[in-house]
């Protein structure tokens, strides 16, 4: 695992740095909560872990439904 400090406002380039598969930005730290935003390709898949866990929990060959919502992100809160 690796385990890296960042600030707000700073990324996290993965893959090729030339054509990377995707960037994580920290966009606001606020207390003990801090916003991560995602940058992949739509085919890239990126789950919560408990999202990820009720994924894997209902089997590989089940229906891969929607399991929750997702909503759009306020400004600033």
């Amino acid at each position: 695992m690796l385990v890296i400090t960042r600030r707000e406002g700073e990324e996290v380039v993965i893959g090729d740095p030339a054509s990377p598969i995707g960037v994580i930005r920290i966009v606001n730290i606020k207390g003990d909560r801090v916003r991560v935003a995602f940058e992949f390709p739509r085919t890239v898949e990126v789950h919560r872990r408990e999202v990820a866990d009720q994924i894997l929990a209902a089997g590989d060959n089940a229906d891969r439904g929607i399991i929750g919502s997702i909503r759009p992100a306020t400004e600033g809160g």
